[in-house]
């Protein structure tokens, strides 16, 4: 019997709540990537001024640019929705940004640096694909085909960085920090 009641109390506190749907998460995450984007925004600078090679300084300040945009298109998918452009902290994204900054402190200097800061860099890329393919699934099942698109665009161009940044580790970063360990 004092199952049955806990099993009802349980299920009315439920329904008192308001139920949350794919659009609310939707919303949610799209918060968090932009709070994502701004923090990175911020980073990419630093991370340029860091780095040793012109190639990787070149492609940071690229990604900057790219990234300011994908800002804007947030910026619209949030009109689309009829909500406000706002973030909410992003652990994941701060916690990705301090292990870049860590790397920067340790490596400075360093012939690994470079290495470190594509590594780092990629941390970031591979979150926001994730998020990104995520944004344009669900835009897609609730039948936002214009703001699918625009996530598209940004998720194109996040793939397109990750695999620049992996070329420049192959062909330069970890050749360098490799050659000078063995030297």
């Amino acid at each position: 019997m004092a199952k049955r009641a806990k099993k009802k109390q349980s299920t009315a506190r439920r329904s008192s709540r308001q139920q949350k749907r794919l659009s609310d998460l939707f919303h949610e995450t799209l918060k968090d990537i932009y709070f994502a984007e701004n923090k990175i925004i911020k980073t990419l600078p630093k991370m340029a001024k860091a780095a040793q090679s012109k190639e990787l300084a070149a492609a940071f300040n690229k990604h900057l640019k790219e990234t300011q945009g994908q800002v804007k298109r947030l910026d619209q998918v949030f009109r689309m929705i009829g909500k406000p452009a706002r973030g909410k902290t992003c652990d994941a994204i701060n916690g990705i940004a301090d292990e870049g900054a860590e790397i920067m402190k340790e490596f400075r200097g360093m012939p690994a640096l470079d290495a470190g800061l594509v590594a780092a860099a990629q941390a970031v890329e591979h979150y926001e694909i994730s998020r990104y393919g995520t944004l344009r699934t669900w835009a897609e099942q609730m039948g936002l085909s214009d703001a699918a698109n625009l996530l598209q665009q940004t998720l194109d161009e996040e793939e397109a960085t990750d695999h620049t940044l992996t070329e420049l580790a192959t062909s330069v970063a970890n050749l360098e920090a490799e050659e000078e360990e063995y030297a």
